[in-house]
Order: C-alpha cells, then sequence, then structure tokens
C-alpha cells in the first residue's frame, strides 16, 4: 500500500549531512536515452578552454553539465520534460526529504518489486512534487533498461525490468546533484530550446545541444520523452538557430546521429566535425547496443 509523505516523513531520521554536502562530484541521477556519461571523455576534449555561461537546453541525464559543473559556471539547464525538470528542483531544494521518501519506496519496492513497481506507475493524481520526483526516479531505476517512455496521452508506460537489486536511493549521489544545482545565478526550468537561447545567449556563451536524435532508420524513431516527438522539420530549425548563434558568436557543441541528413544541415562546418563510437543501452536487443556512431559539431576552433 502506497503511504503519503506525512506518513514518511514521521518516521524518517534527520541527520547533520554538512561534511557530506562538501563535494561536487556527481553523476546523472536518471538512465537517459542518449545519454552522454560514456562520451564525456571525447566531450571534455572539444569543450572550449574559456567559457562564459553555460547552456544545456535539452538537459535529459546531465552528464555534460556534471562535468561542466566542476568550473563553477553559471548554468541554464532546461528541458520540454517536466517530470525531469521537478525532479531536478526537488534535488536542489529539498533532497533530504527526497532521500527520505525514496528510501521508504526502496523498501517498499524490495518487499514485492512487481506489485509495488505497477501500483507507483499507476499512482498519477495527489501527488506533491517530492513524491512525484521520487515516483519519478523509482520508475526510472526499476522499469525496462531503465528507459523513461511516455505514451500520447503523457502517461509513463514502461514494464518493470529485471534486475535483482536496483539502487533507487543513492543518498550520496543526490546530495552532490544538489549541490551543484544551488550555484548562484543559474537557472532551471521547463523551456522549449528556442526559447532560452534566443532569449539569453549571448557572445562567449558555451551551449551544449544535445537534442533528441534523427533515427537512423525508419523503425529506430525513438523520441517519446515528452508526449510531442521531434521532426526532421524540427532538426532544421535547430539548425537554424545553431548558425543564429554562431553569428552572435557563442560557441556551440551539438550531438546527434551520423546520418547523411545531419551531416547536409551542418555541411558548413564539416571541418569541425567529429564521429564518436558509442553504445546504445536502452536497445531491448543486447546485439544491437554497439557499434553506434555520434556526429559532434562544433562551430569553433581548438
Amino acid at each position: 500500500m502506497l503511504k503519503k509523505r506525512s506518513q514518511i516523513m514521521k518516521s524518517g531520521k534527520r541527520e547533520n549531512y554538512g561534511l557530506l554536502y562538501q563535494t561536487s562530484r556527481c553523476h546523472p541521477f536518471v538512465k537517459w536515452a542518449g545519454g552522454k556519461s560514456q562520451l564525456i571523455p571525447q566531450i571534455v576534449r572539444l569543450i572550449p578552454s574559456k567559457l562564459g555561461r553555460y547552456f544545456e537546453p535539452f538537459l535529459g541525464g546531465g552528464a555534460v553539465f556534471c562535468y561542466i559543473a566542476s568550473y563553477d559556471r553559471n548554468a541554464f539547464l532546461s528541458d520540454t520534460n517536466m517530470d525531469l525538470i521537478n525532479a531536478y528542483k526537488v534535488i536542489r531544494n529539498h533532497v533530504e526529504d527526497l532521500i527520505t521518501t525514496l528510501k521508504y519506496y526502496q523498501i517498499e519496492y524490495n518487499k514485492s518489486p512487481t506489485k509495488y513497481y505497477y501500483q507507483l506507475r499507476d499512482r498519477t493524481n495527489s501527488l506533491n512534487n517530492i513524491e512525484s520526483a521520487a515516483r519519478f526516479i523509482t520508475l526510472n531505476k526499476t522499469c525496462y533498461n531503465g528507459l523513461y517512455r511516455v505514451n500520447k496521452h503523457g502517461l509513463f508506460n514502461v514494464p518493470i525490468g529485471r534486475y535483482k537489486n536496483p539502487l533507487i536511493c543513492d543518498m550520496d549521489n543526490l546530495r552532490k546533484m544538489s549541490v551543484l544545482l544551488r550555484q548562484p545565478g543559474s537557472y532551471l526550468g521547463v523551456s522549449d530550446y528556442k526559447k532560452i537561447l534566443l532569449e539569453k545567449a549571448t557572445k562567449g556563451d558555451f551551449i551544449y545541444l544535445d537534442p533528441p536524435f534523427h533515427p537512423i532508420s525508419s523503425t529506430a524513431n525513438f523520441t517519446s520523452y515528452t508526449d510531442n516527438g521531434f521532426t526532421f522539420e524540427d532538426q532544421k530549425e535547430l539548425a537554424v538557430i545553431f548558425k543564429e548563434l554562431t553569428r552572435r558568436e557563442c560557441k556551440i557543441l551539438l550531438s546527434n546521429s551520423d546520418t547523411n541528413e545531419i551531416r547536409k544541415l551542418y555541411s558548413n562546418f564539416s571541418h569541425l566535425t567529429e564521429v564518436a563510437s558509442v553504445n546504445r543501452s536502452i536497445n531491448s536487443v543486447g546485439s544491437k547496443r554497439i557499434g553506434h556512431k555520434e556526429l559532434l559539431i562544433k562551430n569553433y576552433e581548438l
């Protein structure tokens, strides 16, 4: 049976975690399609030596942000996924309450994984922001392949995964992420990438763009992390904005699939484009998780 947060909080122990807040190294708290953790060494090599403010408008798991934040830069972080941004905000503002709730979810899940998973998946009403964030993280940690996907009605629809002992509450990492998100002068919100970039980005800012990838085949189109897709028309619009931000003298690094269509859109930057080899951990067929190629397109010389 699912309990309300008020019941959970009464049983939670509050301790002095001051020492745990003194370090800022962390990793993504969710698994995300196209996540960049495995590409960090290659991306780090392409980051400009001189940085202004940092923009990441397709935030997802935020692997690049976790690295950039070590430079103590003002960060503008956004995504159109409201559940994702709510989780980030709760981590920033209420991390200890979130940890208490996640601990409870961990205990209940371990009692009866399948039963509790589907109870939690089907529970969409009467949740406050902390409960919604805990639900979001728990489902991501326990669903099939760690995948987050919604249907056309915006409802999470992934079945339970095959895990023996999934770590639902990674306390240390959540606290470290909270520290990074509380840097003064930073922004975190739900926003279309066009709005925040065209309104805020100026000369010298560093922008990392990791949009939903252009499909490499007719069956590979998977963009359902919100109930709005990302079509090739959207890809073309993104390329136009890439050029506008280049005109403004922003420094941009963009990731996308290695397809002829994407190469044509950014043909003016072909001399600044690299190919990276990656694995796709969310593919349901193990043999299809390896051997993928991504383009890393930048508009600046190192």
